[in-house]
């Protein structure tokens, strides 16, 4: 298996091998061993993506998923609609690769809106096209976006992602405020390459109203190039911050909310941390995933997925896809472990499983 293959390892089609539930309560949410409950969906909904970053996509891209293998946009929100009303989901987000990639991204929102609409809906995006599209998807029923933007130094974007696409990037962040999509979420992945643009980003994201989030680089790249000794982490950040900041810790409120804040220079603006390798919050994690190709995956880290696309094209009812999505959640593993001395990647790579 070469590191570009997209890996669909271990995933459970046959009825008969369906995960065990032994010793799990009679709970109707996404209950695991570990006494977690999952009420965030993240669903994927495509392998193709209009950047190549390099912490996640290879140079020339993710093999294409044949599209029959794709879940359609009915299908999609038949499982939103099971999240929400069978399994307790609150908020869903939509990823990729990139999702505006999805030429039928405007009716899985509508469609997933119309079977949940009390559901929060989200989507991540690199923001190309978005320019085009941020007022249709906010009048199908999306509430909140998060956009990728990991540098503001041109030439630094063009070797990063591999494409000379920062213009439209921005344009994209322009409309999703013109639509009235906000707080607006910036997300940039700690780089060595761009650690110092960082400020400059901040800066940035301050002016224009946005909430940046950075993100410790996880070993999920397609390259596998990750080396625990060269990624930048939270605390060599917060140096960097602070030679032109003025940074206060905020306590976080939800223990399952991924960001540590800090005010900015006094506030109200803040910027968020998200420490996903030196600082793990896997014990109190609310995830639960759905690949692309309609397969439960329990832990962003745990190769072992479980098929619900065959149930639901042949015929199975909705009580029984939730049983099933209930026996996957409940043998998620604890975390990630990154530091143990077996730990090995993840077959996939982020832009296969989705952010």
């Amino acid at each position: 298996m070469t590191p570009i293959t997209l890996g669909i390892p271990a995933v459970r089609r046959d009825p008969s091998s369906a995960p065990s539930t032994l010793g799990r309560p009679d709970a109707s949410g996404l209950v695991d061993r570990f006494g977690r409950v999952a009420e965030d969906l993240r669903i994927s909904v495509t392998e193709k993506c209009s950047l190549r970053c390099t912490y996640c996509m290879p140079a020339e891209g993710l093999p294409s998923i044949p599209r029959n293998d794709l879940l359609t946009a009915s299908e999609i929100a038949r499982l939103v609609g099971i999240a929400h009303h069978d399994l307790g989901v609150k908020e869903v987000r939509f990823t990729g690769g990139e999702p505006l990639t999805r030429a039928d991204m405007v009716e899985i929102i509508a469609r997933s809106h119309e079977v949940a609409p009390a559901i929060q809906i989200a989507m991540t995006t690199n923001g190309i096209g978005l320019d085009r599209k941020a007022q249709a998807l906010v009048d199908a029923g999306l509430t909140r976006i998060n956009v990728s933007l990991d540098t503001l130094d041109r030439e630094h974007f063009i070797r990063l992602t591999r494409r000379d696409r920062l213009d439209a990037v921005l344009a994209g962040i322009a409309a999703a405020h013109a639509a009235g999509m906000t707080p607006l979420k910036i997300n940039a992945v700690l780089m060595r390459e761009t650690l110092h643009d960082a400020a400059e980003l901040l800066a940035w994201a301050v002016t224009h109203d946005c909430r940046l989030r950075f993100i410790e680089q996880m070993p999920l790249d397609a390259d596998e190039t990750w080396r625990r000794e060269n990624m930048v982490d939270a605390a060599e950040l917060l140096e960097v911050l602070g030679e032109r900041f003025e940074l206060t810790p905020v306590a976080r409120e939800d223990p399952s909310a991924p960001a540590e804040q800090w005010t900015v220079d006094g506030g109200p603006a803040t910027v968020g941390i998200i420490a996903s390798v030196t600082r793990s919050f896997c014990a109190a994690c609310d995830r639960t995933r759905i690949t692309a190709e309609g397969t439960v995956r329990s832990c962003l880290f745990g190769d072992d997925e479980t098929d619900l696309r065959g149930l639901l094209r042949n015929g199975a009812t909705d009580a029984e896809i939730a049983d099933r999505w209930r026996a996957a959640m409940w043998n998620k593993q604890a975390g990630h472990g990154i530091d143990a001395a077996d730990f090995h990647r993840p077959v996939r790579s982020m832009g296969g499983i989705g952010g």
